[in-house]
């Protein structure tokens, strides 16, 4: 694999942009693309947005870090290496427009939809899917609903599952083993050329929920959707907790 770097955006999202990766010629390679964190943090489908100092560089280094732990644990990803402080070298994947959210504590929108308290701890993990689509504003699905409209097939859906048990285990140990419950998450997976399954996106503090035990403080974007405190100082004490370093050190 030659020296890949950044070219056109393909994509932007509300925390990511996703580059074509291109050799020193500028010549687009198809096989991968370059994931930039950026400094933005949106909530409420975008009607909510702020850009946090480093926010991108800290974002960058988890999903390197909790990408890496998981492919250890025989997860395959989309990860190939760090290009630089903010950009990740991904295999390039069709992403399934279908979220695949690990609950372990009820809170967000799994209080409003079933009247529950958030902080209710579940018995065991809950796995629920969403159709990523921001327009319909991600609304909850079905296994009919994804087979009968074409976005994954049965045998997906149950690797779907699997898989993000398996990564609800790791990570909620990894969490656990530095003073954090992790409530819930969101995880999406890609379709290589051949067929096969890549968990993609990010792993970052950006899509999950992170609770401080015992005082119950949050350490993720619900910092910023509440209003709750400077999200950037959150995410470098995350940083902090996570490394045993300051962010550059």
């Amino acid at each position: 694999m030659s020296s890949l770097s950044a070219g056109p955006v393909l994509h932007e999202g509300k925390s990511k942009r996703v580059h074509a990766a291109v050799d020193a010629a500028g010549t687009v390679d198809p096989s991968y693309v370059v994931l930039y964190h950026k400094d933005d943090a949106t909530a409420f489908d975008g009607a909510k947005h702020s850009v946090f100092q480093s926010k991108g560089a800290i974002n960058c280094a988890m999903n390197l870090h909790l990408t890496t732990l998981l492919e250890g644990t025989g997860i395959r990803t989309h990860l190939v290496r760090r290009l630089s402080d903010v950009e990740l070298l991904c295999r390039q994947v069709e992403i399934v427009p279908v979220e695949v959210v690990v609950r372990n504590i009820v809170a967000g929108s799994c209080c409003r939809r079933f009247g529950r308290e958030e902080g209710e701890i579940l018995s065991e993990p809950m796995v629920e899917f969403f159709l990523k689509d921001d327009a319909l504003h991600d609304p909850p699905i079905s296994d009919v609903h994804c087979l009968l409209f074409g976005w994954a097939e049965q045998w997906e859906l149950e690797f779907f599952r699997a898989a993000a048990i398996q990564v609800n285990a790791t990570l909620s140990h990894f969490w656990s083993e530095i003073g954090m419950d992790l409530v819930d998450f969101k995880i999406e997976f890609g379709r290589t050329p051949d067929g096969a399954l890549l968990l993609a996106d990010e792993i970052s503090p950006d899509g999950c929920r992170l609770w401080e035990k015992g005082t119950r403080r949050k350490f993720d974007k619900d910092v910023f959707r509440r209003d709750l405190g400077d999200l950037s100082e959150t995410y470098k004490e995350l940083y902090r907790r996570v490394f045993g370093a300051e962010l550059g050190a």
